[in-house]
């Protein structure tokens, strides 16, 4: 049934594999405007064997592939149903980006595992899920989505910047709502500090102890990917094939490479936004690199005096994405337009995602 209020749990899991953002919302649609609560929000951090069987994923074999697929969407129903019970809420529905194995846009593949079944199952929710198929098979990039949210609920800033294992970012153009990857992020840097037996690196204390590598500057500022026009989206096969051997087949410290790094995404980042020369911009920074103290750092020395950076509470740098999911939840439930064909090049705007119902 069509209504203006709703409480979702949005569900998200990150190219980094730090974990999984569990958000319950409430959305209420006054005339043509969205608002949006976060009621709760809880991270929950893979354990090691979750973190190797989503990092191996790529190689798997079909059998074993679709089994995860399956064995992952209980696991997301479970703890889904885990987090409801804790906080004795109820929801309209369960919205799940899913885990991203595969994204070859070119070859119209994205994959996002969590099987919908196991999910509803699991939970006792109505679920949505596997929002980006049905842009690819429009000629689109499947990505990004979370633009779609940016506009309906953070309309008030001229940027945003999620700073998650990859670097993307959204704004308003005169051709519409325009976003895409920009460069590498915390897959990048969680990959170093990873060398030093750390998941991450802390405020990025490691990073500022090191100096710049101008030649491994130069080269991964010369990645083709950085050269494309948008709309443009990338994944981890894209580190995987083209970072990762630059990374791993230098000599030089961990520390320089870390420094080097964090300079690299903080060029990219300020050539994107000053390209649009925008008059006043503020940027909403989220994701778990606006909590790196030196990479903040870094952006600002770029952009200080030309562009506002803002970086929010805690539990929006948190939960953004998981909040924006849940409403495109919202969104695909009340069959509306919930992937923008100006942000994914699709041949038009459209309304993506497949519900599941618990039985």
């Amino acid at each position: 049934m069509i209504k203006n209020v709703y409480r979702v749990l949005g569900l998200m899991s990150g190219t980094s594999r730090d974990g999984l953002d569990l958000a319950i919302c409430n959305f209420t649609k006054k005339e043509e405007e969205w608002r949006f609560e976060l009621v709760k929000g809880k991270s929950i951090e893979y354990c090691i064997d979750w973190e190797r069987r989503l990092k191996d994923s790529v190689h798997l074999n079909g059998r074993d592939f679709s089994l995860l697929h399956v064995e992952y969407g209980r696991w997301l129903g479970r703890q889904s149903a885990q987090f409801l019970q804790d906080e004795n809420l109820k929801v309209d529905l369960i919205s799940s980006h899913g885990h991203t194995v595969f994204h070859q846009p070119e070859k119209k593949l994205t994959v996002q595992i969590g099987s919908g079944h196991e999910l509803a199952y699991e939970s006792k929710q109505i679920v949505v899920c596997d929002f980006r198929a049905f842009d690819l098979a429009l000629g689109g990039q499947g990505a990004p989505l979370v633009p779609i949210g940016d506009r309906y609920l953070f309309s008030e800033y001229d940027f945003c910047l999620n700073l998650g294992g990859i670097c993307n970012i959204s704004f308003e153009s005169t051709k519409g709502r325009v976003a895409y990857d920009v460069s590498i992020a915390n897959m990048l840097l969680n990959h170093l500090a990873e060398k030093l037996g750390k998941s991450y690196d802390q405020g990025g204390k490691i990073a500022r102890s090191g100096k710049l590598d101008q030649s491994l500057f130069n080269q991964l500022n010369e990645l083709p990917y950085l050269k494309l026009p948008y709309p443009k989206s990338t994944g981890f096969e894209w580190f995987e094939s083209e970072i990762k051997p630059i990374i791993d087949n230098n000599a030089l410290k961990v520390e320089d490479q870390l420094f080097t790094g964090v300079q690299h995404i903080a060029f990219q980042l300020a050539n994107a936004v000053l390209d649009q020369k925008k008059e006043n911009p503020r940027m909403l920074i989220t994701g778990g690199g606006a909590k790196n103290i030196f990479l903040m750092e870094s952006i600002k020395q770029l952009l200080s005096g030309k562009v506002e950076m803002v970086i929010p509470d805690d539990d929006i740098i948190d939960y953004k994405e998981a909040i924006i999911f849940a409403f495109m939840g919202v969104k695909r439930f009340r069959n509306e337009v919930n992937c923008l064909s100006s942000v994914t090049g699709a041949n038009r705007d459209n309304t993506g995602g497949v519900i599941y119902l618990p039985g």
